[in-house]
């Protein structure tokens, strides 16, 4: 007996709907349902926004952020405190400090962090640029704000070598993070906390 499925067109939304991270078959075909049937829904609105999104940002030069030009409106904001450069692993995890509303200062992000077991290594991430901006214009303070677990320490700890000959202090994020923990499971008032007592790296 043959099976009944879906329509080829239907069929083909939800493969790429399960292609997302976290939507599973049926998560994909709920949705793919909802936008059929749904006069909320409105596919084409969507499906520009997905376009224009992806055509128009595009990492910061020099911060790694969302932009949708060279510079991102942190980098391009004059009343950022220079002094203060954060360092975190992805550009997401930057949105969360910012609405902790704890630093006023500026960013980097490496695009990932060390792990030898993904074969991801520091030449893989944004160090190099790191040190230039480090060099080029030295802040005050250049503090990690990297996960707390072994591929976090691991690269922490590799920064803190790499910048021991500039002279630059090198702090890390205080108590309040969760071991294994990243920023983007941190609530703000946590953020806050391990911002303001931040210790030497």
């Amino acid at each position: 007996m043959k099976r009944i499925d879906y329509p080829a067109p239907v069929c083909s939304l939800i493969q790429e709907l399960k292609r997302l991270p976290g939507v599973g078959s049926r998560s994909a075909e709920r949705i793919a349902l909802w936008m059929m049937q749904s006069k909320d829904a409105r596919p084409a609105l969507l499906s520009s926004a997905i376009l224009e999104a992806t055509r128009t940002v595009v990492p910061c030069s020099r911060c790694g952020f969302f932009a949708c030009e060279p510079l991102c409106a942190v980098c391009r904001d004059p009343e950022r405190d220079s002094r203060l450069l954060c360092v975190v692993e992805q550009p997401t995890d930057i949105l969360p400090l910012e609405r902790s509303g704890a630093f006023r200062g500026l960013y980097h992000s490496l695009g990932g962090r060390i792990s030898p077991l993904d074969h991801v290594g520091p030449d893989a991430l944004r160090i190099e640029s790191l040190l230039e901006r480090v060099r080029n214009s030295p802040p005050q303070e250049v503090i990690l704000a990297l996960s707390a677990d072994v591929e976090g320490e691991a690269t922490s700890a590799y920064i803190v070598d790499m910048l021991r000959a500039e002279p630059v202090p090198v702090t890390r994020l205080a108590q309040g993070l969760p071991a294994g923990g990243g920023l983007e499971h941190a609530d703000e008032l946590t953020l806050h906390r391990a911002l303001s007592g931040r210790t030497r790296a």
